[in-house]
Formats: C-alpha cells, sequence, structure tokens
C-alpha cells in the first residue's frame, strides 16, 4: 500500500472521512507491497501455525501473540508485528520485529494480556533502531538511538501488561532518530478474561483494513473495500483466512468449548462467504453454512432473506440437513462489513421464528454502525429475548458531506468512459499467455467444495490432509514443462469464484508454502460493479469484465475480476494467474473469446484453470422449472423484491413486493377522466391511477367499529384456510398475493402459519390485470427462487370469479403453478380453497393503500414496463398518518389464540365437504347485467368487497343490496350517501350486495347502450357526493350530474343513466 492511502482519491473528492472510535476488537493486515520472504508469527496463547507477517514496508500485523520472527525489512520498517493480548494466564512473548533495513527498527507493540503477567514486550530486531523492550522499555543499538521509554504498565491496570485496568496510556515509539510511533492501547477491564483493543488511531487502523471506492448507486454512492478479505484486492492468503481464523478463536473465547460444540456458523453470499467459513476453522468445532444465490434442483430451500443495500439481494440456505439450524446452541453470524446491521437483525428475526434460540454473535471485519444502529441492537436483543454479542476486528464510522450522492454520480460519470478505455488494458511487459493449462488437483471425493451445503469439522480435516499434495501439484503445473515463459515466477494470483471463496483461499495458502520465493496473492471475481480508477489512492485500479458463465437465476450479466490487471504499474503484473471455479461454472461461456479465460490470458503470462466439482447433496430430485421456453435465461427479471420500509409500511419480513417503485411517476388521474378512458377503450384500467380516497372521522370510525366486530371473523377464516393450504396444497407453500388486496390477507395467512405451527413462510405480492394477465416476469423471478409447486396464489376474497379466471388463464403456460387461488371468502363460489363462502364485510375491503401498507394499485403501462420487467406500484409516504395497516393486522392477529379450535374444526369440516366451484357467483352477475340493461359483467361487482372498491374507485351508478342486510352495509351506505349513489334493496340476490358502475360511461351519453334510459320516477331533489377527487359532485335522479372542480372551479357536466326499482329499461 506504500504511503499512500488507497481511500484517499475517493475522501479528496467527496470530503468523506473514514474514523475510527475504538470499539472495534484489534487491525491487522498485511502490507500489498513487499520487500522479501516474510517470516511468522505464531498463533497467541494456544500455539498453533500463525499467520504470515508481511516482509519490507511497514510489515504486517501479527496474529495473537506468539515468538516467531517477523519480516526482514527492506530499505524502510522493518516487518512490525503486533502481539494482541493473549489469552488467560500468561500473555505470552511479544512478536518479533523483523531486521531493520536503513530506515526506522521494527516497531513491535504488545497489547496486554487478559489476566497474568503481560509477558515480555516485543522485541526488536538488529539494526536501526534494534533492542527490545518489557512493553517497549528497552532502548536499542544502531543508529536509531535509543528507543523512548514505553512505560511499565501497558494497557494501564498493575504490572506489565496488567490485568486489564480499564484506562488507557499512550504508548511512545522510539525516539525522533528511531523513528518510532506512537499507539493508544487499552487494558481488558478487570476479570471480564476479554483481550485488551488496541485503539491507536482509529482512523489510521480503519484505513489498514479499508479502501474507498466508488460506484453508481443511487443510495450509497461509496464503497467501502476491505484489504484483508481476498475479494476485490488480491491479498496474501494467510492474511486473509488469518483474519477470519483470529476472529473465531475470539468467538470460542466468548463461547466456551461446550456452546462453541454446538454452534452453527452462517456466513453471507456472496462476499463472507469464505469469511465466515474462516471463522468456523478458528471456532474450530462447529458445522458452517453460507447463503447463496444459486438454487440448485433438488435441495429443499429451508429459508431465504433479503440483503437490503446489496445490487443482488435474495439469499437463499440450501442445508443438506435441514436439521443442521435446528440446534439451540449459539448461531454466528459472520459479515464482512456490519453498517446499519438491518440485513443481520432481519436474518435473527426471520430465523428465531423457526429456529428460536438464546444467543447470536454477529460476527465482521469492521462494525461501521452509528449510534441509532448500535441502539437499535441493544433494543432488538431486548425485545428477542435473546442474547445477542458483536465481535468486530475494528469499528468507526464514515463521515459523508450532504451532498455525496451528487459529488459521487458526477465523478462516476466522469470516470466510467475513462475506466472503460483502460478497462482490461494488458501490461505493458509480456504477450498474452496462451490456452488455459487445466490441472486436475485431486480433490477428495465426496467433499463439498464450500458452505453451500453445510461444511462439518470432519470435511475441515478431509480437506487439511488433502492440501499439501493439491499444492504440490499446482505448483508443478506453474514451473515444470517445457512450454514455460522464460520469465521467472515472481508473482501468482490465485482467482476464486463469486461464492466459491474458500476452497481457492485454502489452495492459494498451500500453494504459498510450496512455491519458495514467490509471491502469492488471493483475490475472487465478483457480481459487485464498481468504477475503476488507475491511482494508488484509490481502491479499485484495474477492472476486467466479462460475462456471466455459472447459468445464474436471475439471468445472464456481466461479472467483474478487480485489481489483476496491472494498469500504469507494471509491478502489479501477477506472472500466472490461478483460475479456481466449480463445475458448474465451467461453461462455454467461460472459455468464450469474451470469457473469464481470455481476459485474464492477457494479463498474465501462464494460466492455469482448476475445475472443483460441484457439490450436490444426495438428495430425491424435486422439480422447480418452468417450461424453457416461458423462461429463457435472457429474459431473467434483474430485479429483486421490495420491502419495507423502503417500500410499504409492513415490516420487511411480512412481504416481498415483486414490483417496480413508481412513487416519482404521476399517474392519478381524475375517476370520471379515468372511467371515460376505459370504457372508451381509449386506456386500461391498469394504466393509470384513481386519486387515494381520504376517508374523513366519520368513515374511519366506521371502519374501526367494522374491525372491531369482525375481528374474530376474519381470524377464523384465516385460520381455516390457511390450515387447508397447510394440509392440502404443501406443508412449506410458499405465499404469492395478489396485489393489493390479497396482500393483508397473506400477511395474516404467514403469521397463522407462525403462530400456529412455528413455520416461517415467504410471501410475495404479485402484480395480475384483469386483461392482461399475471406479471410473467415475477412469475420466472418466482421459479428461480422457489419450487413452483410449492407457490400458492392468495386473494382476499371473490366477486364474480374473473380474476380467478385470469389467474387461470395467465398460469396456463407455466404447467408447474398451480392456479388455484385461495381466499378468505369466497361468495362467488368459484374458488375450493377459502375460509368462508359468507358474503360479509371485511374491513380492508373500507380503504385503499390505508390499510394496504401505503401501496397504490399496480400499474401496467408500455412505456413504464418493458416485456422483461415488474409491473409497478407506487409507496404513498405521505399518508402515513393515515395508515392503519399494521393495526388492522395486529388487531386480527390478536384473536387467533380464542379461535383456533373453531378454526381448525372448520378446516376440518372443508376438507371433508366438497367444495368444486359452482360459479353461482358469475351467472347472477350475467343475469343482473341482463336486468340493468349493462350488457357487461365487468360492470357489475358483486360482493361487499367489491362493491366497497366501485364506490372508492369508479364512477358507481347504484348498488343492488340484498333486503334486511345489517351491520355489514354500513360502510357501504355511508358511502352511496356520500356519493350520491341510490341503494336498491332487493329479494333474491345472492350476495349481501352488488356494485353497478355507471354503463358506457362518457360526458355526453347515458344508457346502457349509449342511449337515453326511459324512467317512470324522477325526483328533483338532489344529493351532495364527494368522489375520491375532491371534487363535489352533484346528481340528480332525472340523470343530469354535474361537477365542479374544487381547484379549478370549473364545471363539467354529463347524463347519467337514471333507473329506479321500478323501471327496468333496455332489457
Amino acid at each position: 500500500m506504500g504511503n499512500v492511502w488507497s481511500g484517499q482519491w475517493v475522501a479528496d473528492r467527496l470530503g468523506v472521512r473514514l474514523d475510527g472510535d475504538g470499539d472495534g476488537d484489534g487491525c491487522w493486515v498485511g502490507e500489498e507491497r513487499l520487500g522479501g520472504a516474510g517470516g511468522w508469527v505464531g498463533d497467541g496463547g494456544q500455539g498453533g501455525a500463525g499467520d504470515r507477517v508481511g516482509d519490507g514496508g511497514q510489515g504486517a500485523l501479527g496474529g495473537d501473540g506468539g515468538s516467531g520472527p517477523g519480516g526482514d525489512g527492506g530499505s524502510g520498517a522493518s516487518g512490525g508485528g503486533v502481539r494482541v493480548g493473549g489469552g488467560d494466564g500468561d500473555g505470552g512473548q511479544g512478536a518479533l520485529g523483523g531486521d531493520g533495513g536503513s530506515g526506522a527498527s521494527g516497531g513491535g507493540v504488545r497489547v496486554g494480556g487478559t489476566d497474568g503477567d503481560g509477558g515480555q514486550g516485543a522485541q526488536r530486531g538488529d539494526g536501526v533502531g534494534g533492542g527490545n523492550g518489557d512493553g517497549g522499555r528497552g532502548g536499542g543499538d544502531g543508529d536509531g538511538g535509543q528507543g523512548a521509554q514505553r512505560g511499565d504498565g501497558v494497557g494501564g491496570g498493575n504490572g506489565e501488561g496488567g490485568r486489564g485496568g480499564g484506562g488507557h496510556q499512550v504508548i511512545q515509539g522510539g525516539s525522533s532518530d528511531g523513528g518510532g510511533r506512537q499507539g493508544i492501547q487499552d487494558g481488558g477491564d478487570d476479570g471480564d478474561g476479554r483481550q485488551g483493543v488496541h485503539r491507536g488511531d482509529g482512523g489510521a487502523a480503519l484505513r489498514e483494513l479499508l479502501g474507498l471506492a466508488l460506484r453508481r448507486n443511487p443510495k450509497r454512492a461509496h464503497l467501502l473495500v476491505s484489504n484483508v478479505l481476498g475479494k476485490h484486492v488480491p491479498q496474501r492468503p494467510a492474511t486473509v483466512h488469518g483474519a477470519g481464523v483470529r476472529l473465531g478463536r475470539r468467538v470460542r473465547e466468548l463461547l466456551g468449548d461446550e456452546a462453541a460444540a454446538r454452534a452453527v456458523v452462517l456466513g453471507y453470499a456472496e462476499t463472507a462467504t469464505g469469511l465466515g467459513h474462516s471463522v468456523a476453522d478458528g471456532l474450530a468445532l462447529a458445522p458452517y453454512l453460507h447463503s447463496t444465490r444459486r438454487p440448485v434442483p433438488g435441495v429443499a430451500t429451508v429459508g431465504g432473506f433479503e440483503e437490503e443495500h446489496s445490487h443482488a439481494t435474495s439469499h437463499l440456505l440450501l442445508p443438506e440437513d435441514p436439521a443442521l439450524l435446528a440446534s439451540t446452541g449459539p448461531l454466528v453470524l459472520v459479515d464482512d462489513e456490519f453498517s446499519t446491521g438491518r440485513t443481520v437483525l432481519n436474518t435473527i428475526a426471520a430465523l428465531h421464528r423457526r429456529f428460536p434460540r438464546d444467543h447470536y454473535v454477529v460476527v465482521a471485519l469492521v462494525d461501521m454502525r452509528s449510534p441509532g444502529d448500535r441502539a437499535r441492537l441493544d433494543a432488538f436483543a431486548a425485545d428477542l429475548g435473546a442474547r445477542v454479542d458483536l465481535v468486530a476486528a475494528a469499528a468507526g464510522a464514515v463521515h459523508l458531506p450532504d451532498d455525496v450522492l451528487e459529488r459521487g454520480a458526477r465523478l462516476v460519470a466522469a470516470h466510467e468512459a475513462a475506466a472503460a478505455d483502460q478497462e482490461g488494458a494488458p501490461g505493458p511487459t509480456a504477450p498474452p499467455a496462451g490456452a488455459a493449462l487445466r490441472v486436475d488437483l485431486g480433490w477428495p471425493e465426496g467433499l463439498p467444495d464450500g458452505g453451500r451445503h453445510g461444511f462439518t469439522p470432519a470435511h475441515r480435516a478431509c480437506l487439511e490432509a488433502a492440501l499439501p499434495t493439491m499444492a504440490t501439484r499446482l505448483a508443478a503445473a506453474l514451473t515444470q514443462g517445457p512450454d514455460l515463459p522464460r520469465r521467472p515466477l515472481r508473482r501468482v494470483l490465485v482467482l476464486g469464484f463469486e461464492e466459491l471463496m474458500y476452497a481457492p483461499l485454502r489452495i492459494a495458502e498451500a500453494l504459498d508454502e510450496a512455491l519458495d520465493g514467490v509471491e502469492v496473492r488471493y483475490s475472487t471475481t465478483t457480481r459487485s460493479p464498481v468504477l475503476a480508477v488507475d491511482d494508488p489512492g484509490y481502491a479499485i485500479r484495474t477492472r476486467l469484465t466479462f460475462p456471466a458463465h455459472d447459468g445464474p437465476a436471475d439471468g445472464p450479466g456481466p461479472r467483474y475480476a478487480y485489481n489483476v490487471a496491472p494498469g500504469t504499474d507494471p509491478d502489479r503484473r501477477f506472472d500466472a494467474v490461478v483460475a479456481v471455479v466449480d463445475s458448474t461454472a465451467d461453461t462455454p461461456a467461460l472459455h468464450a473469446p469474451d470469457g473469464l479465460l481470455a481476459a485474464l490470458g492477457a494479463q498474465t503470462d501462464r494460466l492455469v484453470l482448476v475445475a472443483l466439482p460441484s457439490y450436490r447433496p444426495q438428495t430425491p430430485p424435486t422439480p422447480r422449472s418452468v417450461p424453457e421456453r416461458q423462461a429463457p435465461h435472457m429474459h431473467q427479471p434483474s430485479y429483486e423484491p421490495l420491502r419495507g420500509p423502503d417500500f410499504s409500511s409492513y415490516a420487511p419480513e411480512e412481504v416481498g413486493w415483486l414490483l417496480q417503485d413508481f412513487s416519482h411517476v404521476t399517474l392519478e388521474a381524475p375517476t370520471e377522466e379515468r372511467e371515460e378512458a376505459i370504457q372508451s377503450g381509449g386506456a386500461h384500467y391498469a394504466e393509470s391511477l384513481p386519486v387515494e380516497y381520504q376517508p374523513n372521522e366519520r368513515y374511519q370510525e366506521l371502519f374501526r367499529a367494522a374491525l372491531d366486530a369482525s375481528a374474530a371473523r376474519i381470524a377464523r377464516a384465516v385460520g381455516a384456510v390457511t390450515e387447508l393450504v397447510l394440509a392440502e396444497r404443501s406443508p412449506r407453500p410458499v405465499l404469492v398475493s395478489l396485489a393489493r388486496a390479497g396482500t393483508p390477507v397473506g400477511v395474516l395467512m404467514r403469521r397463522w402459519a407462525r403462530h400456529a405451527h412455528g413455520l416461517d413462510l415467504p410471501h410475495y405480492a404479485i402484480s395480475i390485470v384483469r386483461g392482461r394477465g399475471i406479471d410473467t416476469a415475477a412469475l420466472r423471478w418466482l421459479a428461480d427462487h422457489h419450487d413452483p409447486s410449492d407457490v400458492v396464489f392468495v386473494d382476499g376474497w371473490t366477486g364474480k370469479g374473473a380474476i380467478t379466471r385470469e389467474l387461470s388463464d395467465a398460469v396456463a403456460p407455466y404447467p408447474d403453478f398451480d392456479p388455484r387461488i385461495a381466499v378468505l371468502a369466497d361468495p362467488g363460489r368459484c374458488v375450493d380453497t377459502y375460509g368462508t363462502r359468507d358474503d360479509f364485510l371485511v374491513p380492508s375491503a373500507c380503504l385503499n393503500s390505508t390499510v394496504s401498507g401505503l401501496i397504490s394499485r399496480t400499474v401496467l403501462r408500455a412505456d413504464l414496463v418493458g416485456p422483461n420487467d415488474f409491473h409497478g406500484a407506487k409507496y404513498y409516504r405521505e399518508l402515513a398518518g393515515s395508515d392503519v395497516s399494521g393495526h388492522f393486522l395486529d388487531t386480527v392477529s390478536a384473536r387467533f389464540a380464542e379461535v383456533a379450535e373453531a378454526a381448525a374444526a372448520d378446516a376440518g369440516r372443508l376438507a371433508a365437504t366438497d367444495r368444486t366451484p359452482t360459479w353461482e357467483g358469475w351467472a347472477a352477475v350475467e343475469r343482473i347485467s341482463q336486468e340493468y340493461g349493462i350488457h357487461d359483467v365487468n360492470l357489475v361487482k358483486p360482493g361487499v368487497g367489491e362493491t366497497t372498491r366501485v364506490l372508492l374507485r369508479r364512477v358507481p351508478w347504484k348498488i343492488l343490496a340484498q333486503r334486511g342486510a345489517g351491520a355489514d352495509l354500513d360502510h357501504v351506505r355511508l358511502l352511496a350517501e356520500q356519493r350520491g349513489v341510490p341503494v336498491e334493496e332487493i329479494d333474491g340476490l345472492p350476495y349481501t350486495c352488488v356494485g353497478l358502475i355507471h354503463p358506457r360511461y362518457t360526458r355526453g351519453a347515458t344508457g346502457a347502450d349509449g342511449k337515453a334510459v326511459g324512467t317512470a320516477h324522477t325526483a328533483t331533489s338532489k344529493a351532495n357526493m364527494t368522489d375520491i377527487t375532491g371534487e363535489a359532485n352533484t346528481a340528480d335522479s332525472t340523470g343530469k350530474a354535474s361537477t365542479a372542480d374544487s381547484t379549478t372551479g370549473k364545471a363539467n357536466t354529463a347524463d347519467i343513466a337514471g333507473r329506479d326499482e321500478r323501471t327496468v329499461a333496455a332489457r
């Protein structure tokens, strides 16, 4: 890394500041530019192989103590061993500094042990500023002059290294001639058994771990680039592995061996898969699993979650043994960066509902949370009733100016063209390599290539035994043979592949031991797009771009390898590159002229390909794909589900919306204009939105009263339909509600499954549009992330069954999906999975977005939705003050316990009943359409729910009510009164009520067929009505209606067909 921080370029241009706050637990990083062969630092306390200290420059920080030699110094500072506190008892001897060059001495620093004697201080190497000291006491020989006194009680407290002493003390470096540095060191607290914290210059410590880069992202312009993760920055493999191992050992110290043996380690794809493996190595006793974005046919999904700030967010959990996550021991969650903490907390919350436990440990290289995020973790743990610990290597904060997003966007735009020109520019020193040499390493049969399906301590032992032989084979391929380039092998890169991080890392580490005098580095490819700027003060200096080559579930797209090409610095060139992929990714796309191997071959003299066998659990096959003609990879949607609080007021785990966010688009139109455009054929109802109805206080009181009165009835129906689904459709259903009326019901069904069975069911909302069909892009997304046979479509209620028929037709080309819909209420008798067939008020029908998570109706318009895009909707954040979505769900959910027995009995009775749809509702609608001269079944809306929608969204003509209907129609009568719509009571109606939309509505036409409808009765009294657009309307029964726009004052008139109960017109 030289003397330039790899985040300086971004910091200078964006005004970004990286500060450490001292709350981390020690930092260490290998130097990127090193002089010679590095030594080793032993593992503190427990011995064993430590982590390599880099040679030359400043030297890598050491491992947890030990007494191995530091790296030999170059002409600059020596290798600086750092001893981070030992375990219980003697802290052990500090790491040895390396031999000094002509500059400053080796800078050994002993950070106090927890209990017992702090041990001997770090020993200086011979040469400039050499010598030793107990905690830094010693002077030195040579040109550096005598080192400054270090002080007696490193870490404060008693004695040398002390037993803790909560205070900190400044540790001065060598004399001015010695060029020593200053740091601050805290001891551990008395008796807590935990190691001290190397705080030093917190910002400097973080800058050793992190660089900065830019990306095109409207929410976060900067990217923290880890120097020890092995993803974007090629690094010494021992440094990468050691970073995780040290964290794992600290987790083991925290838990104790008994709890550690019952723990499970869970890593996050894609960047933390290798880190999680390494943490598990340090923990030693626990199995490991990482999330994945690659569905595996035949392997059931035990869980899944979304990553909120990632460009690719869907995580699947696919353990070979489904019981892996069901243990009651601690769950250790590993990610590279703990920023807001929201993704980790969402994961814990989701898993806790299904696999509750009393202890969670979150592990990260850096903890960058704000004070508010830290408080959120404390509150979360208290609410969960579980212990949540955090272990991080360093802590701090990124300080951003207010205009960072705008400045970042401008910088990205300005440099993208230049970056494209330099992308993949070959190094200036050699011609490209020929075809890749394929090498079979002899990977042990049956050994998983990673933790996608689980990786146990026994697997780890098998790998450890095989690594030396595999490294020998690989070293021979790189150094032997008649066709090898004449250039000596000086620098080698082992390049892993996206989630496949751990196996290439361990291979690289073993290769480093097998190759004497060769610098081995390790990094991996990624799907994360980042701007490259070839500047020493920027973390991503070069970028190779190539197509995805593993047939990803979300379709084709670009992939990247960073800092592999040397750019303008020939010293950064790798003489050989070893590309390690799994067999799934060993495809023609990998070998294509624009593929990864071609891009790598242009950068190096020797190119080796290692393809490890992709591990497939031995489980019975499970069908999961839709027909190929319906879901070619090139048409996969690139979107991921939207979740609250960024989209909707629902909690993120309640529902994922398979929609685009159209909140920034003006889509609302006055109701009469929409109705005229729709009925004239000039527009479809899904191309615009009605202005959201704003209920007055009287209506809100009616909603609350209706909810209180019907909550138990709704809860019972929710229970019955959910039990039917679990018994008849799938034991692990994937609920897919039809946005948006079906979504509250889907949330309630999900809550019932959790309440009654402890199941954490996935739930998504999808768009379906009458006359246009279902969102096929969203359907393909579901097929790629779940077994289609597990998908259960959910809606609120049925009317005449139009959407039921629409869904059946729309899903027909996708035979793996079951088109049968599950509903709360089926008064139309057109489905076979329901909670009741009573036509009663579901209070969620009383309101629009304010009871549906503040989401609008879905929108499908050609200029906004392409053939491969999700449909869209709006999030009405401005209506938050009127939102009752959570109140509705909580009120109904609170009645689950009291109705559980009755709901189970209902489900049993329904299971034994012939529930074949009779479509009685559709026949009644056709009859009413003819009798009332409408001649269009789409303008007849049967049932309480559909009638309510007519009054809220459309231009209602009249309401037909079942004679004697009671409180279920109170809100209908109120809305009809407000809109001046007559309510006609009749006998023999198969529904509680039916809403009639004004037939053939235009501003000049009346009647069912565009002609005036005769009336036998007229009334002169006018009824005032206020519609959802905010316009004041008056209508009399002579057929004249005038509208006065409340904002413009302009009046429009429209003849509305008048007909009362004594008239049958246009039969």
